[in-house]
């Protein structure tokens, strides 16, 4: 009886996987120095001067959001913090435009207004999944704040005519280091993803993770300068709102937003040729 049964072939070795190389040029991450955020800040002036017009352009959306966080705190002040954090991932976006006029000028090309505000439109799929990664931060960060003021007031949040003399009382001062805590802890991470994620997604037309990675390296490299970077940001910003109906955001808001691409330029050296993202 003949046997049906063919012998099995020998199994060859499969190869080990190996990982392509990585498509993202080599970088350098840039050990800076203390002068380094007044730097930044002079070539941003010297930018919204070169073309004060679009740039002012640019500053009445965050003029627009100063005006939202006033109405916001006024009326319903335990959102204060969600709208606060939504406006920290807001800015970065409305600055793009900002970005790619800075990128021009460095480029010795003409500004071109039209496309600062499509600017973003070559870079959809990266601004969309850093959009998701920081609004979940942004919801944890929201969520957070209403759960904490849920534990220390049992009747809400105190309006907003008495917010200021319920943050200065001393039997509210555990609230208040707890809240400063858990706020710095989410602004710092927001602050670390995006810094130089942003203009650098536009630069390189990279991926939102290597941008994101790339933004926390500079962070982590040049702590001390980076946390000085992010009070200027913040004084400044305060400065603004200090004037009547915080008109000083049109002007703050393009300064700040040129000067960010010059930090992100300041902080990272690419050592390939860059794909170009204009």
């Amino acid at each position: 009886m003949q046997n049906n049964l063919t012998t099995p072939l020998p199994i060859e070795a499969v190869p080990p996987y190996v990982a392509p190389a990585s498509q993202a040029a080599p970088k350098e991450i840039i050990l800076l120095s203390w002068a380094a955020p007044l730097l930044w800040l002079r070539l941003g002036w010297r930018d919204l001067a070169a073309r004060p017009a679009t740039s002012l352009f640019y500053g009445l959306p965050f003029w627009c959001m100063a005006l939202v966080l006033h109405t916001v705190f006024h009326a319903e002040p335990e959102y204060m913090m969600t709208m606060v954090s939504g406006c920290l991932l807001i800015g970065p976006f409305v600055a793009m435009g900002l970005y790619d006029l800075s990128h021009r000028r460095e480029q010795g090309l003409a500004a071109d207004f039209m496309a600062s505000l499509t600017c973003w439109k070559r870079h959809l799929r990266s601004m969309g999944m850093l959009v998701g990664v920081l609004m979940v931060l942004e919801l944890l960060w929201g969520r957070v704040s209403l759960v904490l003021i849920a534990l220390f007031f049992d009747t809400g949040m105190p309006s907003s005519v008495d917010v200021m003399q319920t943050l200065l009382d001393p039997d509210n001062r555990e609230f208040v280091a707890a809240y400063l805590v858990i706020g710095g802890v989410f602004s710092m991470l927001v602050f670390a993803i995006s810094v130089v994620s942003i203009p650098m997604i536009l630069d390189r037309d990279t991926d939102a993770i290597t941008a994101a990675i790339t933004s926390i390296e500079v962070v982590t490299n040049n702590t001390a300068v980076m946390l000085l970077w992010a009070a200027l940001l913040a004084l400044l910003v305060t400065l603004s709102l200090l004037l009547p109906l915080a008109v000083g955001l049109i002007v703050a808001g393009p300064l700040l937003g040129h000067a960010s691409w010059h930090a992100y330029r300041g902080s990272v050296r690419w050592l390939a040729a860059a794909r170009p993202g204009l």
